[in-house]
């Protein structure tokens, strides 16, 4: 009934012609006294004829709204199914939405190649930044002193930063090194545990670990940069006390701390851009990507993270069963 009423809106001009012209019939028909049967046969003729141009009129108002609706999201790719123009008004709206529509794409095309010339830049600069960090990462492990250790412990942190930016790039470009198949679930923690074993040793936290046995569906790299991670943000909030990982039931890796924990308030907006939250703003040096982009390389592995905090601690779950894997993303 509203597509109808909006229909007749729309004809307005024409249906208040045809009424006054209908009105203007009637009146000259009555002064020069034709019989008023010759003025109603007259009137039904023409209000059938009308009433079948009405409908027909209807019917392709009809049809090319149906498909403006069906191009409503078509358009943002291609104009080759617009509707045939009427009249000259529509043909010059048309030639407006070409215009648009070439302009778009123009700008698009020239977005898309600045943007490829920065992540091309940023890859290739991060790639080999890696150099300078693993020369003075074996600079450094040749002494032994407490000022080394402190060097090397903030070394592996601009080298953390730096793949989490590679990272970063890599999930928003159009195409992913995803390799999917089944890895030593304790052959990923391993890896994970010796790159920030010194910073156990040197701040005195107790690592509680007992091998899984286990393997999981997923990708070794990606796993592996959710799990560091997930510790060496335990390490960060945590002054002193453990770290424990562990597999629980149902395939659920757990890696919980005896830090500082989470705001109640702010345990729903962990996993957004940027969301850095009481601890962040507290520690000044948070980005707020680093649980982001866990979530987004669980998502795409098709595993399900969440977190649980207290003041007691905070507690990583990850739901490690491929029910279904989804790389695009």
């Amino acid at each position: 009934m509203k597509f109808l009423l909006n229909f007749l809106y729309y004809r307005r001009r024409v249906i208040a012609v045809i009424l006054l012209v209908a009105a203007v019939f009637v009146l000259f028909m009555a002064l020069y006294g034709v019989p008023v049967m010759a003025y109603v046969y007259a009137g039904i003729i023409c209000g059938v004829i009308t009433a079948g141009a009405a409908v027909g009129d209807f019917l392709r108002y009809c049809r090319k709204h149906k498909l403006l609706c069906e191009l409503q999201y078509e358009i943002l790719l291609t104009l080759e199914h617009l509707p045939e123009s009427d009249n000259e008004v529509e043909r010059r709206y048309q030639q407006l939405i070409e215009t648009l529509h070439a302009e778009k794409t123009s700008l698009i095309s020239a977005a898309d190649k600045r943007y490829d010339g920065a992540v091309m830049y940023f890859t290739m600069w991060a790639h080999q930044i890696k150099t300078p960090i693993a020369a003075m990462s074996l600079a450094l492990q040749e002494l032994d002193t407490e000022e080394s250790r402190e060097l090397s412990e903030n070394l592996q942190k601009i080298e953390q930063y730096v793949e989490m930016a590679l990272c970063y790039v890599r999930l928003d470009s159009d195409t992913s090194d995803f390799v999917i198949r089944r890895y030593p679930l304790d052959g990923i923690i391993k890896q994970a545990v010796r790159k920030f074993s010194p910073q156990f040793i040197r701040r005195k936290i107790k690592l509680i670990y007992e091998p899984t046995e286990n393997e999981v569906l997923t990708d070794e790299k990606w796993l592996l940069f959710v799990v560091e991670q997930l510790i060496s943000n335990a390490l960060k909030y945590t002054k002193n006390g453990s770290v424990e990982i562990a597999l629980k039931p149902e395939k659920t890796l757990s890696i919980s701390d005896t830090g500082i924990g989470i705001a109640p308030e702010d345990l729903p907006r962990v996993f957004e851009h940027g969301f850095t939250g009481n601890n962040g703003r507290a520690d000044k040096k948070a980005t707020g990507i680093g649980l982001y982009l866990c979530r987004r390389i669980c998502k795409a592995l098709g595993h399900k993270i969440e977190i649980r905090s207290d003041k007691n601690g905070t507690e990583v779950l990850i739901d490690l069963k491929a029910n279904e894997i989804d790389t695009r993303e």
